[in-house]
């Protein structure tokens, strides 16, 4: 009994600390870090768990009374009956309504979600079997991000998600994010911000987030990509402006881009 009490205070104390990332014992989605994952949270929160909640008490009131109510004890001659027909149209138009009631709030969220506003910065995220490469193509950055192993971890940093090389951008801009894949299908996911994108080889998906608060956030490949799935994170550590400038300062000369022919031909026909 002690430690399950002493567990249940370390997450109600430490979940501040750990609202980046996945913690044990969590309940609910991770903490939001932008408006489009605080949509998400109200919409779960306040109109689909209310929903879930009165459908699953109705059904089991249903049950219940059923159960008490047509007993063979009370009844021992069984009715005859076949259907109703107000009870038929009930359980027809009220889910109907319920679905209508939860596509408006919905639809709503997917258009803000896909309507991407005028870019601060673009970054091109490449999935491959299994790390996740990135690409600022307005910098000429290019660099590979793999997940640093157990033996090598710091202090601080979360097993299964610290990277190598995280994905560095400002706070409070409009971040672009092109994901596209190099071999097999992957996603593109990070909890904090509501983005979820599948990266699919041959073809470039768009989304996009606005980081309210500095800090590092996690997520990892969300589709079953082959054996080592589970060991591509994604690391995004957010910025103030200034630390951000100073960060592309060392990056493009640490992780500048070699410009081949094929880039200087597109760039070329770009014109």
């Amino acid at each position: 009994m002690k430690k399950i009490i002493y567990i249940f205070l370390t997450i109600l104390i430490s979940s501040s600390a750990f609202a980046n990332q996945p913690f044990d014992w969590q309940l609910g989605f991770q903490k939001a870090a932008s408006e489009s994952m605080r949509d998400i949270v109200n919409f779960h929160n306040n109109l689909l768990l209310p929903i879930i909640i009165a459908i699953s008490v109705f059904v089991l009131f249903l049950m219940v009374y059923a159960c008490i109510r047509f007993r063979a004890s009370a009844n021992p001659i069984p009715s005859k009956r076949t259907h109703n027909v107000a009870v038929e149209v009930l359980w027809t138009l009220i889910p109907c309504l319920i679905l209508i009631v939860m596509a408006v709030p919905s639809f709503k969220i997917l258009y803000s979600q896909d309507s991407i506003p005028k870019a601060d910065v673009t970054v091109k995220a490449i999935g491959y079997q299994w790390y996740w490469g990135y690409e600022y193509p307005d910098q000429n950055i290019y660099f590979d991000s793999y997940m640093i192993e157990d033996k090598d971890l710091k202090e601080n940093q979360p097993r299964l998600l610290a990277v190598d090389n995280e994905l560095v951008v400002p706070v409070n801009k409009v971040i672009k994010v092109m994901i596209t894949a190099n071999d097999v299908l992957h996603a593109w996911a990070l909890p904090s911000f509501g983005v979820k994108r599948d990266a699919v080889p041959g073809r470039i998906n768009e989304t996009w987030f606005k980081a309210e608060k500095v800090g590092t956030y996690y997520g990892q490949c969300s589709e079953l990509c082959g054996i080592k799935h589970a060991f591509m994170p994604i690391e995004v550590r957010v910025v103030t402006d200034e630390e951000y400038e100073e960060w592309l300062l060392d990056a493009k000369i640490k992780f500048a881009k070699e410009i081949t022919d094929e880039d200087q031909f597109k760039k070329l026909a770009s014109k």
